[in-house]
């Protein structure tokens, strides 16, 4: 599981208290239940689109996660590392893991990077991107020479 930022709007207190309580217990579908009642409203809420296309991803809807996330506009949100892993998982499942490749190669060098090149190696394996799995591994390994990552690398 990712851990989340929970949405910040100060508008619709009755529904943020409500969204703000099931998104640690990640009841996503729940939350998705909510969000979806409002989403005509907060459509340029950067918050409500963070968690929204959160809560989708979380729910297999990466179509419609993708296409969310990507409405998000603020910096804020844009370099979280949840944001960036939601938006890398839903770009590889979607069938585009160069794109999951791009998110990786703009961070910066750090434990958030390193995650989420383990993301990308094991998502892009499980769907069969297996030249963006390899690149993937092949990074993790000269990092981190585990026997685990070269494994990876090998496809084996």
């Amino acid at each position: 599981p990712i851990p989340c930022v929970p949405w910040q709007s100060q508008t619709s207190g009755q529904y943020q208290r409500r969204v703000h309580g099931l998104l640690p217990a990640k009841q996503f579908d729940d939350v998705l239940v909510y969000l979806e009642s409002i989403k005509t409203y907060y459509y340029n809420d950067d918050g409500f689109n963070y968690n929204f296309g959160i809560a989708q991803a979380q729910t297999g809807r990466y179509k419609e996660a993708e296409g969310t996330l990507n409405l998000v506009q603020k910096e804020m949100y844009r370099n979280d590392y949840c944001y960036l892993s939601h938006l890398a998982r839903s770009c590889i499942m979607n069938g585009r893991p160069w794109e999951a490749w791009e998110l990786y190669l703009k961070m910066e060098s750090n434990s958030d990077s390193f995650n989420l090149l383990i993301l990308i190696a094991n998502d892009c394996y499980k769907v069969g991107a297996f030249y963006y799995a390899a690149k993937a591994f092949d990074v993790l390994e000269r990092l981190d020479p585990s026997p685990e990552y070269w494994d990876g690398k090998h496809a084996r």
